[in-house]
Protein backbone atom coordinates (compact mmCIF):
# COMPACT_ATOMS: atom_id res chain seq x y z
CA UNK A 1 0.00 0.00 0.00
CA UNK A 2 1.25 3.35 -0.40
CA UNK A 3 2.45 4.81 2.44
CA UNK A 4 1.07 8.29 2.19
CA UNK A 5 -2.15 6.23 1.78
CA UNK A 6 -1.36 4.31 4.07
CA UNK A 7 -0.79 7.16 7.09
CA UNK A 8 -4.73 8.64 6.57
CA UNK A 9 -5.77 4.64 6.72
CA UNK A 10 -4.11 4.54 9.72
CA UNK A 11 -6.12 8.02 11.18
CA UNK A 12 -9.42 7.05 9.32
CA UNK A 13 -9.02 3.69 11.70
CA UNK A 14 -9.27 5.47 14.92
CA UNK A 15 -11.99 7.23 13.86
CA UNK A 16 -14.32 4.66 12.60
CA UNK A 17 -13.23 3.03 16.04
CA UNK A 18 -14.99 6.13 17.64
CA UNK A 19 -17.83 6.17 15.06
CA UNK A 20 -18.58 2.11 15.84
CA UNK A 21 -18.62 2.79 19.61
CA UNK A 22 -20.95 5.12 19.39
CA UNK A 23 -22.71 3.21 16.86
CA UNK A 24 -23.04 0.84 19.81
CA UNK A 25 -24.31 3.19 22.24
CA UNK A 26 -27.30 4.09 19.83
CA UNK A 27 -28.37 0.79 19.29
CA UNK A 28 -27.92 0.05 23.30
CA UNK A 29 -30.10 3.37 23.69
CA UNK A 30 -32.83 2.56 21.48
CA UNK A 31 -33.06 -1.43 22.34
CA UNK A 32 -31.82 -2.89 26.22
CA UNK A 33 -31.04 0.56 28.28
CA UNK A 34 -32.63 1.13 31.18
CA UNK A 35 -35.11 4.28 31.05
CA UNK A 36 -32.29 6.21 33.99
CA UNK A 37 -29.33 5.76 31.92
CA UNK A 38 -30.41 8.71 29.67
CA UNK A 39 -28.30 11.90 30.64
CA UNK A 40 -25.34 9.68 31.96
CA UNK A 41 -24.90 7.55 28.86
CA UNK A 42 -25.42 11.25 26.80
CA UNK A 43 -21.89 12.52 28.60
CA UNK A 44 -20.17 9.20 27.24
CA UNK A 45 -21.30 10.20 24.10
CA UNK A 46 -20.23 13.77 24.53
CA UNK A 47 -17.00 12.73 25.38
CA UNK A 48 -16.58 10.02 22.40
CA UNK A 49 -17.97 12.66 20.44
CA UNK A 50 -15.60 15.44 20.79
CA UNK A 51 -12.50 12.77 20.19
CA UNK A 52 -14.28 11.80 17.15
CA UNK A 53 -14.31 15.91 15.95
CA UNK A 54 -10.72 16.00 17.42
CA UNK A 55 -9.32 13.44 15.26
CA UNK A 56 -11.41 14.63 12.04
CA UNK A 57 -10.25 17.83 12.29
CA UNK A 58 -7.11 18.01 13.75
CA UNK A 59 -4.04 18.88 11.97
CA UNK A 60 -2.82 14.57 11.47
CA UNK A 61 -5.59 14.36 9.38
CA UNK A 62 -5.52 17.67 7.40
CA UNK A 63 -1.72 16.85 6.76
CA UNK A 64 -2.37 13.42 5.57
CA UNK A 65 -5.28 14.34 3.44
CA UNK A 66 -3.05 17.16 2.20
CA UNK A 67 -0.46 15.14 1.24
CA UNK A 68 -2.59 11.93 -0.52
CA UNK A 69 -4.01 14.86 -2.37
CA UNK A 70 -1.14 15.26 -4.32
CA UNK A 71 -0.17 11.42 -4.98
CA UNK A 72 -0.79 10.46 -8.42
CA UNK A 73 -0.92 6.94 -8.49
CA UNK A 74 -3.87 6.26 -6.09
CA UNK A 75 -6.51 3.65 -7.01
CA UNK A 76 -10.41 4.57 -7.65
CA UNK A 77 -11.07 2.86 -4.45
CA UNK A 78 -8.33 5.01 -2.76
CA UNK A 79 -9.64 8.49 -4.04
CA UNK A 80 -13.14 7.74 -2.83
CA UNK A 81 -12.07 6.93 0.39
CA UNK A 82 -9.56 10.32 0.51
CA UNK A 83 -12.41 12.38 -1.25
CA UNK A 84 -15.23 10.57 1.77
CA UNK A 85 -12.55 12.21 4.38
CA UNK A 86 -12.09 15.44 3.33
CA UNK A 87 -15.90 15.73 2.89
CA UNK A 88 -15.87 14.54 6.52
CA UNK A 89 -13.47 16.49 7.54
CA UNK A 90 -14.73 19.97 6.03
CA UNK A 91 -18.20 19.68 7.37
CA UNK A 92 -16.82 19.48 10.51
CA UNK A 93 -14.07 21.77 11.01
CA UNK A 94 -16.26 24.59 10.70
CA UNK A 95 -17.92 23.87 13.59
CA UNK A 96 -16.40 24.97 17.13
CA UNK A 97 -15.80 21.96 19.29
CA UNK A 98 -17.73 23.16 22.10
CA UNK A 99 -20.94 23.51 20.09
CA UNK A 100 -20.66 20.07 18.39
CA UNK A 101 -20.48 18.04 21.60
CA UNK A 102 -23.21 20.28 23.46
CA UNK A 103 -25.42 18.84 20.19
CA UNK A 104 -24.42 15.41 20.22
CA UNK A 105 -25.52 15.42 24.07
CA UNK A 106 -28.85 17.22 23.26
CA UNK A 107 -29.28 14.51 20.76
CA UNK A 108 -28.88 11.86 22.64
CA UNK A 109 -31.21 13.01 25.52
CA UNK A 110 -33.77 14.68 23.04
CA UNK A 111 -35.21 10.99 22.11
CA UNK A 112 -36.11 10.42 25.99
CA UNK A 113 -38.21 13.69 26.02
CA UNK A 114 -39.85 13.48 22.92
CA UNK A 115 -40.37 9.88 23.60
CA UNK A 116 -42.13 10.82 27.04
CA UNK A 117 -44.22 14.09 24.93
CA UNK A 118 -45.71 11.86 23.00
CA UNK A 119 -46.59 9.01 25.48
CA UNK A 120 -48.25 11.98 27.18
CA UNK A 121 -49.70 13.91 24.25
CA UNK A 122 -47.71 16.58 25.74
CA UNK A 123 -45.95 18.89 22.84
CA UNK A 124 -45.41 21.96 25.31
CA UNK A 125 -43.02 19.70 27.22
CA UNK A 126 -41.21 18.53 23.92
CA UNK A 127 -40.85 22.33 22.85
CA UNK A 128 -37.64 23.94 24.10
CA UNK A 129 -36.07 20.77 23.39
CA UNK A 130 -37.08 21.17 19.58
CA UNK A 131 -36.17 24.69 19.63
CA UNK A 132 -32.85 23.81 20.86
CA UNK A 133 -32.49 21.03 18.56
CA UNK A 134 -33.55 23.58 15.18
CA UNK A 135 -31.05 26.38 16.65
CA UNK A 136 -28.23 23.76 16.54
CA UNK A 137 -29.50 22.75 13.23
CA UNK A 138 -29.70 26.05 11.49
CA UNK A 139 -26.44 27.20 13.20
CA UNK A 140 -24.52 24.27 11.95
CA UNK A 141 -26.23 24.88 8.36
CA UNK A 142 -24.89 28.83 8.46
CA UNK A 143 -21.51 27.08 9.34
CA UNK A 144 -21.51 25.50 6.24
CA UNK A 145 -23.42 27.14 3.36
CA UNK A 146 -21.77 28.70 0.30
CA UNK A 147 -23.01 32.30 -1.08
CA UNK A 148 -26.78 32.05 -2.15
CA UNK A 149 -27.10 28.69 -0.91
CA UNK A 150 -30.33 27.95 0.78
CA UNK A 151 -30.08 27.01 4.41
CA UNK A 152 -32.41 23.38 3.96
CA UNK A 153 -30.78 23.20 0.87
CA UNK A 154 -27.34 22.53 3.30
CA UNK A 155 -29.18 19.91 5.33
CA UNK A 156 -30.77 18.15 2.30
CA UNK A 157 -27.69 17.66 0.73
CA UNK A 158 -26.30 15.60 4.13
CA UNK A 159 -28.62 13.04 3.07
CA UNK A 160 -29.38 12.95 -0.69
CA UNK A 161 -26.29 15.15 -2.35
CA UNK A 162 -28.05 16.68 -6.01
CA UNK A 163 -31.71 16.94 -4.78
CA UNK A 164 -32.27 20.08 -3.52
CA UNK A 165 -35.53 22.16 -2.94
CA UNK A 166 -35.62 23.01 -6.59
CA UNK A 167 -35.72 19.75 -7.45
CA UNK A 168 -38.06 18.36 -5.07
CA UNK A 169 -39.88 21.13 -5.43
CA UNK A 170 -40.83 19.48 -8.48
CA UNK A 171 -40.79 15.75 -7.42
CA UNK A 172 -43.64 16.80 -4.88
CA UNK A 173 -45.15 19.07 -6.88
CA UNK A 174 -45.55 15.66 -9.45
CA UNK A 175 -46.88 13.67 -6.60
CA UNK A 176 -49.23 16.08 -5.06
CA UNK A 177 -51.26 17.00 -9.18
CA UNK A 178 -51.36 13.52 -9.64
CA UNK A 179 -51.77 11.06 -6.18
CA UNK A 180 -53.96 13.04 -4.28
CA UNK A 181 -56.66 13.44 -7.11
CA UNK A 182 -56.43 9.61 -7.45
CA UNK A 183 -56.60 9.23 -3.61
CA UNK A 184 -59.92 11.33 -3.81
CA UNK A 185 -61.30 8.94 -6.71
CA UNK A 186 -60.78 5.82 -4.46
CA UNK A 187 -62.41 6.91 -2.01
CA UNK A 188 -65.21 8.05 -3.65
CA UNK A 189 -65.84 5.48 -6.22
CA UNK A 190 -63.63 2.49 -5.31
CA UNK A 191 -64.85 -0.80 -4.20
CA UNK A 192 -64.83 -1.99 -0.58
CA UNK A 193 -61.65 -4.20 0.69
CA UNK A 194 -62.05 -5.34 4.03
CA UNK A 195 -58.68 -6.02 5.86
CA UNK A 196 -60.24 -6.58 9.33
CA UNK A 197 -58.84 -9.82 9.82
CA UNK A 198 -55.74 -8.66 10.09
CA UNK A 199 -56.05 -7.07 13.57
CA UNK A 200 -55.96 -8.87 16.93
CA UNK A 201 -55.37 -12.71 17.58
CA UNK A 202 -51.60 -12.58 16.55
CA UNK A 203 -49.36 -13.18 19.35
CA UNK A 204 -46.49 -12.16 20.03
CA UNK A 205 -43.97 -14.97 19.86
CA UNK A 206 -45.60 -16.26 16.43
CA UNK A 207 -45.29 -12.89 14.90
CA UNK A 208 -41.48 -12.87 16.14
CA UNK A 209 -41.24 -16.37 14.28
CA UNK A 210 -42.54 -15.10 11.04
CA UNK A 211 -40.50 -11.43 11.81
CA UNK A 212 -37.70 -14.02 11.63
CA UNK A 213 -38.11 -16.18 8.67
CA UNK A 214 -39.35 -13.53 6.53
CA UNK A 215 -36.07 -11.73 7.43
CA UNK A 216 -33.97 -14.83 6.24
CA UNK A 217 -36.11 -15.73 3.45
CA UNK A 218 -35.66 -11.98 1.61
CA UNK A 219 -32.07 -12.95 1.81
CA UNK A 220 -31.05 -10.74 5.44
CA UNK A 221 -28.04 -13.16 6.39
CA UNK A 222 -28.40 -13.84 10.18
CA UNK A 223 -24.50 -15.16 10.66
CA UNK A 224 -23.80 -11.39 10.04
CA UNK A 225 -26.44 -9.62 11.55
CA UNK A 226 -28.82 -9.45 14.46
CA UNK A 227 -32.84 -8.52 14.76
CA UNK A 228 -33.78 -7.44 17.88
CA UNK A 229 -36.99 -5.26 19.26
CA UNK A 230 -37.45 -1.31 19.53
CA UNK A 231 -40.28 0.70 19.95
CA UNK A 232 -39.55 2.60 16.44
CA UNK A 233 -38.01 0.11 14.01
CA UNK A 234 -34.79 0.94 12.41
CA UNK A 235 -31.29 -0.34 11.35
CA UNK A 236 -28.07 0.27 11.92
CA UNK A 237 -24.44 -1.28 11.20
CA UNK A 238 -20.97 -1.90 12.45
CA UNK A 239 -19.58 -3.08 9.25
CA UNK A 240 -20.75 -5.24 6.46
CA UNK A 241 -20.32 -7.90 8.50
CA UNK A 242 -22.31 -7.00 12.21
CA UNK A 243 -25.73 -5.43 10.92
CA UNK A 244 -28.43 -4.92 12.77
CA UNK A 245 -32.02 -4.17 12.34
CA UNK A 246 -35.17 -3.96 14.67
CA UNK A 247 -39.04 -4.24 14.35
CA UNK A 248 -41.42 -4.01 16.66
CA UNK A 249 -44.87 -6.15 17.38
CA UNK A 250 -48.38 -4.60 17.24
CA UNK A 251 -52.03 -6.24 17.27
CA UNK A 252 -52.02 -5.23 13.12
CA UNK A 253 -50.07 -8.47 12.21
CA UNK A 254 -49.10 -7.05 8.81
CA UNK A 255 -47.14 -3.73 10.49
CA UNK A 256 -45.15 -5.59 12.30
CA UNK A 257 -44.50 -7.80 9.39
CA UNK A 258 -43.55 -5.43 6.53
CA UNK A 259 -41.50 -3.25 9.06
CA UNK A 260 -39.40 -6.40 9.33
CA UNK A 261 -39.15 -6.85 5.77
CA UNK A 262 -38.69 -3.34 5.48
CA UNK A 263 -35.29 -3.67 7.46
CA UNK A 264 -34.25 -6.23 6.40
CA UNK A 265 -34.04 -4.34 3.02
CA UNK A 266 -31.44 -2.00 4.66
CA UNK A 267 -29.85 -4.53 5.94
CA UNK A 268 -29.42 -6.36 2.89
CA UNK A 269 -27.95 -2.89 1.36
CA UNK A 270 -25.83 -2.81 3.94
CA UNK A 271 -24.47 -6.15 3.49
CA UNK A 272 -23.32 -5.84 0.37
CA UNK A 273 -21.36 -3.55 0.91
CA UNK A 274 -17.64 -4.38 -1.08
CA UNK A 275 -15.07 -5.74 1.25
CA UNK A 276 -12.67 -3.39 -0.24
CA UNK A 277 -14.72 -0.41 1.08
CA UNK A 278 -16.11 -1.63 4.93
CA UNK A 279 -15.08 0.59 7.54
CA UNK A 280 -13.72 3.68 5.29
CA UNK A 281 -15.83 6.52 4.75
CA UNK A 282 -17.40 5.19 1.62
CA UNK A 283 -18.23 1.65 3.48
CA UNK A 284 -21.60 2.41 3.90
CA UNK A 285 -25.13 2.86 1.72
CA UNK A 286 -24.46 5.92 -0.72
CA UNK A 287 -27.44 7.99 0.59
CA UNK A 288 -30.52 8.02 2.83
CA UNK A 289 -32.68 8.02 -0.77
CA UNK A 290 -30.82 4.71 -2.04
CA UNK A 291 -30.95 3.22 1.08
CA UNK A 292 -35.05 3.84 1.49
CA UNK A 293 -35.45 2.32 -2.13
CA UNK A 294 -33.96 -0.76 -1.26
CA UNK A 295 -35.76 -1.16 1.83
CA UNK A 296 -38.99 -0.19 0.39
CA UNK A 297 -38.42 -2.13 -2.88
CA UNK A 298 -38.27 -5.10 -0.76
CA UNK A 299 -41.58 -4.40 1.52
CA UNK A 300 -43.46 -3.46 -1.82
CA UNK A 301 -42.13 -3.81 -4.77
CA UNK A 302 -41.16 -7.44 -3.21
CA UNK A 303 -43.70 -8.00 -0.12
CA UNK A 304 -46.87 -6.93 -1.61
CA UNK A 305 -46.26 -8.41 -4.92
CA UNK A 306 -49.06 -11.68 -5.10
CA UNK A 307 -46.44 -13.96 -6.20
CA UNK A 308 -43.88 -12.96 -3.31
CA UNK A 309 -46.72 -15.20 -1.01
CA UNK A 310 -46.99 -17.53 -3.88
CA UNK A 311 -44.32 -20.08 -2.12
CA UNK A 312 -45.08 -19.16 1.46
CA UNK A 313 -48.51 -18.15 1.94
CA UNK A 314 -49.58 -21.83 3.38
CA UNK A 315 -46.53 -21.11 6.08
CA UNK A 316 -48.21 -17.93 6.94
CA UNK A 317 -51.78 -19.76 7.29
CA UNK A 318 -50.19 -22.75 9.49
CA UNK A 319 -48.26 -20.16 11.61
CA UNK A 320 -51.92 -18.29 12.41
CA UNK A 321 -54.62 -21.03 11.66
CA UNK A 322 -57.34 -19.31 13.71
CA UNK A 323 -57.28 -16.01 11.82
CA UNK A 324 -56.14 -17.31 8.08
CA UNK A 325 -56.89 -20.84 7.66
CA UNK A 326 -60.64 -19.40 6.00
CA UNK A 327 -58.99 -16.65 4.19
CA UNK A 328 -57.37 -17.01 0.67
CA UNK A 329 -54.29 -15.66 -0.76
CA UNK A 330 -56.38 -13.24 -2.48
CA UNK A 331 -58.17 -11.64 0.03
CA UNK A 332 -54.59 -11.43 1.77
CA UNK A 333 -53.41 -9.75 -1.16
CA UNK A 334 -56.06 -6.71 -1.22
CA UNK A 335 -56.25 -6.22 2.29
CA UNK A 336 -52.49 -5.70 2.75
CA UNK A 337 -52.28 -2.97 -0.45
CA UNK A 338 -55.80 -1.89 0.80
CA UNK A 339 -55.84 2.46 0.68
CA UNK A 340 -56.79 3.31 4.19
CA UNK A 341 -55.73 7.29 4.65
CA UNK A 342 -54.11 7.30 8.60
CA UNK A 343 -51.85 9.33 10.60
CA UNK A 344 -48.78 7.37 10.96
CA UNK A 345 -46.61 7.47 8.23
CA UNK A 346 -44.83 4.33 9.26
CA UNK A 347 -48.59 2.38 8.75
CA UNK A 348 -49.17 4.32 5.96
CA UNK A 349 -50.11 2.69 2.48
CA UNK A 350 -48.36 2.83 -0.63
CA UNK A 351 -50.18 5.26 -2.29
CA UNK A 352 -50.59 7.58 0.68
CA UNK A 353 -47.15 7.14 2.17
CA UNK A 354 -44.96 9.90 0.15
CA UNK A 355 -47.95 12.39 0.90
CA UNK A 356 -46.91 12.09 4.31
CA UNK A 357 -43.76 12.64 3.01
CA UNK A 358 -44.43 16.04 1.32
CA UNK A 359 -46.28 17.30 4.30
CA UNK A 360 -42.89 16.90 6.63
CA UNK A 361 -41.16 18.62 3.77
CA UNK A 362 -43.26 21.81 3.40
CA UNK A 363 -43.03 21.93 7.43
CA UNK A 364 -39.34 21.55 7.13
CA UNK A 365 -38.99 24.20 4.60
CA UNK A 366 -41.38 26.64 6.79
CA UNK A 367 -39.03 25.65 10.03
CA UNK A 368 -35.51 26.26 8.24
CA UNK A 369 -36.59 29.10 5.83
CA UNK A 370 -39.49 30.89 7.23
CA UNK A 371 -38.88 30.48 10.94
CA UNK A 372 -42.14 29.52 11.63
CA UNK A 373 -43.93 29.70 14.86
CA UNK A 374 -43.22 26.12 16.15
CA UNK A 375 -46.33 26.75 19.01
CA UNK A 376 -48.12 26.57 15.51
CA UNK A 377 -46.86 23.52 14.21
CA UNK A 378 -48.76 21.05 15.52
CA UNK A 379 -51.77 23.18 14.32
CA UNK A 380 -50.25 23.08 11.27
CA UNK A 381 -49.48 19.93 10.62
CA UNK A 382 -53.07 19.28 10.95
CA UNK A 383 -54.31 21.18 8.30
CA UNK A 384 -52.00 19.94 5.82
CA UNK A 385 -53.26 16.19 6.29
CA UNK A 386 -56.70 17.40 6.35
CA UNK A 387 -56.13 19.13 2.89
CA UNK A 388 -54.04 16.47 1.31
CA UNK A 389 -55.36 13.03 3.37
CA UNK A 390 -58.81 14.29 4.21
CA UNK A 391 -58.44 13.67 7.91
CA UNK A 392 -57.05 15.29 10.98
CA UNK A 393 -55.58 14.04 13.98
CA UNK A 394 -57.23 14.42 16.67
CA UNK A 395 -54.21 14.86 19.20
CA UNK A 396 -50.57 15.77 18.79
CA UNK A 397 -48.86 12.07 19.46
CA UNK A 398 -50.78 10.89 16.19
CA UNK A 399 -49.67 14.03 14.53
CA UNK A 400 -46.55 15.82 14.74
CA UNK A 401 -44.96 14.02 17.94
CA UNK A 402 -45.31 10.87 16.13
CA UNK A 403 -41.83 10.70 14.27
CA UNK A 404 -38.61 10.42 15.92
CA UNK A 405 -36.78 12.42 13.26
CA UNK A 406 -36.88 16.00 14.44
CA UNK A 407 -35.81 14.57 18.13
CA UNK A 408 -32.48 13.76 16.62
CA UNK A 409 -32.24 16.53 14.39
CA UNK A 410 -32.36 14.78 10.75
CA UNK A 411 -34.05 17.74 9.19
CA UNK A 412 -33.72 17.12 5.99
CA UNK A 413 -33.93 12.90 5.85
CA UNK A 414 -38.46 13.42 5.22
CA UNK A 415 -37.52 13.69 1.38
CA UNK A 416 -35.23 10.65 1.18
CA UNK A 417 -38.64 8.03 1.67
CA UNK A 418 -40.52 9.31 -1.09
CA UNK A 419 -37.33 10.10 -3.57
CA UNK A 420 -36.78 6.04 -2.25
CA UNK A 421 -40.39 4.88 -3.89
CA UNK A 422 -39.10 6.69 -6.74
CA UNK A 423 -35.75 4.90 -7.36
CA UNK A 424 -37.14 1.52 -6.16
CA UNK A 425 -40.15 2.29 -9.06
CA UNK A 426 -37.45 2.97 -11.77
CA UNK A 427 -35.19 0.12 -11.04
CA UNK A 428 -38.27 -2.30 -10.82
CA UNK A 429 -39.53 -1.30 -14.37
CA UNK A 430 -36.03 -1.64 -15.88
CA UNK A 431 -35.42 -5.30 -13.63
CA UNK A 432 -38.55 -6.82 -15.51
CA UNK A 433 -36.92 -6.02 -18.65
CA UNK A 434 -33.60 -8.04 -17.12
CA UNK A 435 -35.13 -10.62 -15.95
CA UNK A 436 -38.32 -12.44 -15.05
CA UNK A 437 -39.04 -10.74 -12.06
CA UNK A 438 -42.32 -12.46 -11.15
CA UNK A 439 -41.16 -15.53 -11.97
CA UNK A 440 -38.48 -15.85 -9.44
CA UNK A 441 -40.98 -14.39 -7.03
CA UNK A 442 -42.73 -17.51 -7.44
CA UNK A 443 -39.81 -19.64 -7.63
CA UNK A 444 -38.65 -18.29 -4.34
CA UNK A 445 -35.17 -17.30 -5.74
CA UNK A 446 -35.10 -13.80 -4.03
CA UNK A 447 -31.21 -14.68 -5.06
CA UNK A 448 -31.22 -13.80 -8.45
CA UNK A 449 -32.86 -10.37 -7.28
CA UNK A 450 -30.35 -9.56 -4.52
CA UNK A 451 -27.69 -10.57 -6.65
CA UNK A 452 -28.51 -7.76 -8.88
CA UNK A 453 -28.97 -5.29 -6.29
CA UNK A 454 -25.51 -6.01 -4.92
CA UNK A 455 -23.68 -6.20 -8.23
CA UNK A 456 -25.77 -2.40 -9.32
CA UNK A 457 -26.04 -1.06 -6.18
CA UNK A 458 -24.91 -2.23 -2.94
CA UNK A 459 -21.71 -3.02 -3.47
CA UNK A 460 -20.73 0.55 -4.23
CA UNK A 461 -21.21 1.92 -1.33
CA UNK A 462 -20.93 5.76 -1.46
CA UNK A 463 -18.35 5.65 -4.23
CA UNK A 464 -21.36 6.42 -6.32
CA UNK A 465 -24.02 8.88 -5.96
CA UNK A 466 -27.80 7.89 -6.10
CA UNK A 467 -28.15 9.68 -9.77
CA UNK A 468 -24.90 7.66 -11.04
CA UNK A 469 -26.36 4.61 -10.15
CA UNK A 470 -29.54 5.15 -11.11
CA UNK A 471 -28.31 6.13 -14.81
CA UNK A 472 -25.79 3.26 -14.87
CA UNK A 473 -28.54 1.07 -13.57
CA UNK A 474 -31.21 1.89 -15.96
CA UNK A 475 -29.79 4.06 -18.46
CA UNK A 476 -31.56 7.47 -17.85
CA UNK A 477 -31.20 10.08 -15.37
CA UNK A 478 -33.94 9.81 -12.41
CA UNK A 479 -37.74 10.41 -13.30
CA UNK A 480 -40.25 10.09 -11.05
CA UNK A 481 -43.09 8.98 -14.00
CA UNK A 482 -42.11 5.20 -13.35
CA UNK A 483 -43.28 5.63 -9.20
CA UNK A 484 -46.56 7.61 -10.73
CA UNK A 485 -47.10 5.21 -13.46
CA UNK A 486 -46.97 2.34 -11.09
CA UNK A 487 -49.34 3.56 -8.60
CA UNK A 488 -51.87 4.53 -10.93
CA UNK A 489 -51.80 1.04 -12.54
CA UNK A 490 -51.86 -0.73 -9.28
CA UNK A 491 -54.33 0.73 -7.48
CA UNK A 492 -56.90 1.55 -10.05
CA UNK A 493 -56.63 -1.92 -11.17
CA UNK A 494 -56.81 -3.08 -7.15
CA UNK A 495 -60.24 -0.94 -6.57
CA UNK A 496 -61.49 -1.28 -10.07
CA UNK A 497 -61.32 2.21 -11.22
CA UNK A 498 -62.10 2.62 -15.14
Amino acid sequence: MNKIYENLSSILEKTMALQTALILFEWDNETLAPEEAGSYTARVIGALTEEYYGFMTGEEMGEAIAACEQESELSDIQKAVLQGAKEAREELICIPKTEYRENAQLIAEAARVWSKAKKNEDYDSFLPTLEKVIHFKKKFASYRKKDGQKLYDVLLAEYEKGFETELLDEFFGRLKEELVPLLQEIREHGKEIDDSFLIGGYPKEKQEEMARFLSEYVGFEFEKGVLSESAHPFTTNLHNHDVRITTSYHDKMDSSMFSVIHESGHGIYELGISDEITQTPVGQGTSMGMHESQSRFYENFIGRNPNFWNPIYDRLTELYPDRLKTISAERFMEAINKVDPGFIRTEADELTYSLHIMIRYELEKMIIEEDVDLKKLPEIWADKYEEYLGIRPKNVSEGVLQDIHWSQGLFGYFPSYALGNAFGAQLYFHMKKEMDFNGLLRDGKLDVIKEYLRSHIHQYGKMKTSRELIKAATGEDFTPEYFIDYLKEKYRKLYGLS
